[in-house]
């Protein structure tokens, strides 16, 4: 057995030890107040499978410790009531690790949720204001079930050993408004903090209904690859203008866990330094479900299967069929292509949800552009004539970012690539989200949205925090910001030149702060003080005061 498990299991051991707490009465820590989106055919059509955006990054406010959110559910409209969105009780949710650059998992988190309708007798989410996570009057209350399952053994052989982490945890209810949710955060979300005791430390874990925090002007994006701030350079010009956020106002359903830096690293140690080679981990979330659901004409639906585990690990329940895979943002909407093509037999946008990231090196040709042009990067420039064209062939800088790490930064050790010799050995070429946990978390004073190519090497593509403004980054990054010299323009300007290293959608930061520890998620919006509806989102009320209408623009 590697020391790497012999480590991780005797922490955990230690966590199993305590059952008292991981069984009911787990502790429930005070905290401080402080994207990827219908992005396949198929998973458009499921959203309460549907990945939208994977975080990761070393805990600012807790050192040797790293924090993993996976978001579900897009576009939540807060006041979706009376059934408000929760987690699927026949889905399994999963966040994955390989902490060894190989693109096969070592240590798998899976998240079951059930849910208990307390008086079948109304069709109230609650019959009253919810004070506390106990309160009977939220009528339809929901538990989580933690599962750790951890790869031992050969690469050629692996066994997977199981731990519960915790059964019956709790979640919070949806934020519905003042009426029925005070006091949410203190209420309701801080107490839906689960710690799990181990001895490399604890484990906190968190589940439920956060406000969207991917911040990107949707509206404009999409329509023929609109920026606003750059409308007038546009081949189809309109006036310049600021960015909208076509998400500010919209929920989201998190995953979100903290766990020792220690139990998740290839050597079950802490990384001697940034150019340790056990220092990089990969990191992706999946949802799974059954092959096939029944509608009964009572009503009722049957499940067969139970997803007893994923894909990737032995034994893996053959009914189990992963639906929505994630990691980097944007990289399946505007880098893999619809499929169904002369080119692409299958439509690779829903191949690439069901499949493993070991898979991916057969996508390397749409990010690098081999044998095809990257088609986001050919867009940007026809789409702005005023942009220094940027190669669309021979990308590997595109490679690096999302697909083997980039050099002295995110990329382990593990193989070379041939068609990117310049960047010596890189990992399987896999979409995860890499982080090199152990570069230390970004002084709050010193954090940049713009991540690594603004100098600020705790972002991203170094993992990827909730403040990072991935569009921005991303866009810049398909314009050449990160190749050497005169790239761009047929090899005659320097691409990190404006304005292709001005590009953005205008919209630069969340539309609510990030909380400043964990799960680090702003508050999720409530349906009653919805920006949409015509009201300005307000701070947390005990009791609700008087309305004051807001004319609608």
């Amino acid at each position: 057995m590697r020391k790497t498990m012999r480590a991780v299991i005797s922490a955990i051991t230690l966590a199993l030890l305590g059952a008292s707490l991981l069984f009911g009465s787990f502790v429930r820590l005070p905290v401080a107040e402080a994207s990827s989106h219908r992005e396949a055919p198929l998973i458009a059509l499921d959203q309460y499978a549907d990945n939208t955006d994977v975080y990761a990054f070393v805990s600012p406010d807790r050192a040797n410790s790293v924090t993993l959110i996976a978001n579900y559910i897009p576009l939540e409209e807060p006041s979706g009531g009376p059934n408000f969105y929760r987690f699927d009780d026949n889905a399994l949710y999963q966040i994955r690790i390989d902490n060894n650059g190989d693109a096969a998992v070592d240590l798998v988190l899976e998240f079951r949720f059930r849910t208990v309708v307390g008086n079948g007798d109304t069709f109230l989410y609650n019959t009253n204001t919810i004070d506390n996570l106990s309160d009977p009057d939220w009528n339809v209350k929901q538990f989580m079930d933690v599962t750790a399952r951890i790869r031992q053994g050969s690469p050629s052989s692996p066994t997977f050993t199981t731990f519960t982490l915790g059964t019956n945890l709790p979640t919070p209810p949806v934020n519905i408004g003042p009426r029925s949710t005070p006091n949410y955060e203190t209420n309701l979300a801080e107490p839906s903090i689960s710690t799990v005791p181990t001895g490399a430390g604890d484990i906190k874990i968190f589940a439920g209904q956060r406000d969207e925090g991917f911040f990107i002007d949707t509206g404009s994006i999409f329509d023929l690859l609109g920026l606003r701030p750059f409308n007038s350079a546009h081949l189809a010009p309109l006036p310049n203008s600021n960015g909208v956020d076509g998400l500010a106002g919209y929920n989201v359903h998190s995953i979100a866990v903290q766990l020792p830096t220690s139990l998740i690293t290839a050597s079950g140690a802490l990384p001697t330094g940034a150019t340790d080679p056990n220092a990089i981990i990969g990191v992706y979330a999946t949802a799974s479900r059954p092959s096939t659901r029944v509608l009964n004409t009572n009503g009722t639906q049957t499940q067969t299967g139970t997803c007893a585990n994923g894909q990737g690990i032995p034994g893996a329940d053959a009914s189990c069929v992963q639906v929505s895979r994630l990691a980097n943002p944007l990289f399946n909407e505007v880098l893999i292509p619809m499929g169904t093509s002369p080119t692409v037999s299958e439509n690779d946008k829903d191949l690439y949800n069901a499949q493993l990231p070991a898979t991916d090196i057969s996508r390397i040709n749409f990010v690098r552009g081999d044998t095809r042009d990257v088609e986001i990067v050919k867009l940007i420039n026809l789409l702005y004539p005023p942009v220094a064209d940027a190669p669309v062939r021979g990308r590997n800088d595109l490679v690096r970012v999302f697909l083997t790490g980039v050099p002295g930064a995110t990329r382990p050790p593990v193989q070379a690539d041939p068609n990117d010799p310049s960047a010596g050995p890189g990992a399987v070429p896999s979409d995860l989200m890499r982080l090199n946990v152990a570069v230390p978390a970004t002084a709050p004073g010193s954090v940049n949205r713009l991540g690594v190519i603004a100098g600020d090497l705790g972002g991203f593509p170094n993992g990827r925090r909730p403040v990072d403004d991935v569009v921005d980054i991303e866009l810049r990054v398909l314009a050449g910001v990160l190749l050497p010299g005169n790239s761009c323009a047929g090899g005659t300007v320097n691409c990190n030149t404006a304005p292709n290293n001005q590009l953005g959608d205008g919209v630069n930061e969340n539309e609510t702060p990030f909380r400043t520890t964990f799960p680090y998620l702003a508050r999720p919006i409530s349906g009653y003080e919805n920006p949409f509806h015509g009201r300005t989102a307000s701070a947390d009320t005990t009791t609700p005061g008087p309305a004051t209408p807001t004319p609608r623009p």
